[in-house]
């Protein structure tokens, strides 16, 4: 049975969550602050942290408990549920390292398509490496399936689960464009389009941080995104732009 981790400081909505997740088959636990989440976590991660972004005094104190879980977890999927549905605090959390970030005037079972299709991503690891290669080299990065892992020039990327099987979908099918309705279905996820820049730009970032010169993943207007492969590895690529946002 799955784990979800409900951190919300309204004490009628946090229950009420955990009935709907409860009767959905999961097992849920709740916090109303960020400490009292901390405490718990630092002994067992959940499976699952939905978390709204103003806690009690803390304005901004679910945005500093998914600094918190990233740093003990690079791979734990995050959600935010909030109020605050403006798209800097949407930007914001997703640049933390959220997998999704939902207004609560999300329709009740829309938000569990949205928990199910995340967990549902996890569970494809286990299966990918049965129908697939374990091993997937693209140029410079290599993608691991069986660990989950993804690196680039021999160096490791802290990816989200998120992040993983979009830079997947995208390096799978290397030079072919990918519409962000085909990043969505093949990374088995449910999100709209400027979450998927969001997730685009926080991938490039990362890589960036490894190789400033890196330029693999293409922008092109209108179409998607896709994943080039330069001729050259190591700190030498070839001069192709990306077209921007």
């Amino acid at each position: 049975m799955k784990r979800i981790a409900i951190i919300e400081d309204d004490h009628a909505i946090r229950e009420n969550y955990m009935d709907l997740m409860q009767r959905y088959g999961y097992q849920v636990e709740g916090y109303s602050g960020r400490e009292q989440a901390m405490l718990a976590f630092n002994s067992r991660l959940p499976d699952l942290a939905v978390i709204d972004v103003g806690l009690g005094h803390e304005y901004d104190g679910g945005f500093l408990l998914c600094q918190q879980l990233r740093q003990i977890s690079a791979s734990l999927p995050i959600i935010f549920l909030t109020a605050r549905d403006n798209d800097f605090d949407s930007i914001s959390g997703l640049r933390l390292g959220a997998d999704d970030y939902l207004s609560k005037e999300i329709g009740l079972e829309h938000l569990m398509v949205r928990i199910s299709a995340l967990f549902r991503r996890i569970g494809l690891s286990e299966s990918n490496a049965q129908s697939q290669h374990n091993i997937l080299q693209r140029g410079a990065l290599t993608i691991d399936n069986d660990k989950m892992q993804i690196s680039w020039e021999g160096n490791n990327l802290e990816v989200t689960i998120t992040e993983f099987w979009i830079i997947h979908a995208l390096a799978h099918k290397s030079g072919v464009v990918k519409s962000r309705q085909q990043l969505m279905s093949d990374a088995n996820m449910v999100v709209d389009d400027n979450t998927i820049t969001s997730h685009i730009k926080r991938i490039r970032k990362k890589f960036m941080q490894i190789d400033p010169l890196f330029d693999e993943i293409t922008a092109i207007y209108g179409m998607g995104y896709r994943w080039d492969i330069s001729t050259e590895t190591g700190t030498q690529h070839t001069a192709q732009s990306s077209l921007c946002n």
